[in-house]
């Protein structure tokens, strides 16, 4: 059993990797009731890249992601075992809000998930109601614009989210999550609803997010992986088996296990 990535990166890609981490685990163990979904995992997430977690179904990769801002919480009989730390601070403690952590750590699910309100409430309503006092307006456009949705939506802004196209509304998804002034962006699947040239939007926007924000993407699309991630962790049946730089995980693997999966042999 391979539960330490760390270990398995080459020697001289380890220190970059510890160095900017800004997401670490701990010997982290997930389950839910008296099934283990992620075992002993110790890994570290570097700032201002874009990680990708990449495995078959059911081998614990998003609950990995939804451990980074709590989102597990609200899962009946789920317990955890280890640590997770931002920025060195273990959000698992008591005396941290969850709230707060996901303000710094936003999300993005795999289906777009608009509320049932307009383009610009959208965006608006985490800030208003987490107190903001500055021009909403110019938090909104500006949260718009990062998205690349600011010039399809910027004469439409009072009508409903919901007449938007699919990959409109996971542009606006993602939008409403810079509206909070994150520094961590969790995706879960962020394109497979979506078409191929929707899709592309979405890649592109995350070229363009990871300038000033570390992503961290769970994906089945191994060209996807390739294409967008600098780092990629290997899960399989709950366990990691391998994380490194995308280019050696892709073609130099140093586990039997990845090269059956990155090729298709199996997942």
């Amino acid at each position: 059993m391979i539960s330490n990535a760390i270990e398995k990166v080459l020697p001289d890609k380890k220190q970059e990797l510890n160095n900017d981490a800004v997401l670490q685990t701990k010997g982290l163990t997930i389950g839910y009731s008296h099934t283990v979904a992620v075992n002993n995992i110790s890994i570290s997430i570097p700032e201002r890249r874009i990680t990708a977690i990449i495995g078959p179904s059911g081998c614990g990769k998003s609950t990995l992601l939804r451990s980074f801002n709590r989102m597990n919480d609200f899962i009946p009989e789920v317990n955890l075992k280890g640590q997770v730390m931002y920025r060195g601070i273990d959000i698992y403690e008591k005396n941290v809000d969850p709230v707060e952590v996901r303000r710094k750590i936003g999300m993005v699910f795999q289906k777009p998930n608009p509320f049932p309100k307009s383009i610009f409430e959208n965006v608006s309503w985490g800030p208003l109601i987490n107190g903001f006092r500055k021009d909403i307006h110019e938090r909104v456009e500006q949260s718009l614009r990062r998205a690349a949705l600011w010039d399809e939506v910027k004469d439409r802004l009072n009508n409903s989210a919901l007449t938007l196209s699919g990959g409109q509304q996971q542009r606006l998804c993602i939008a409403r999550a810079l509206a909070m002034e994150p520094e961590v962006i969790l995706m879960d699947e962020p394109c497979s609803a979506l078409d191929p040239v929707s899709t592309a939007h979405i890649e592109d926007l995350m070229f363009e997010l990871k300038q000033n924000y570390t992503i961290v993407i769970v994906t089945h699309n191994m060209q996807q992986a390739s294409r967008v991630s600098k780092f990629t962790a290997f899960f399989d049946a709950g366990n990691l088996v391998e994380f490194g730089e995308t280019k050696n995980i892709f073609t130099l693997p140093q586990h039997k296990r990845t090269e059956d999966y990155v090729t298709g042999r199996f997942g």
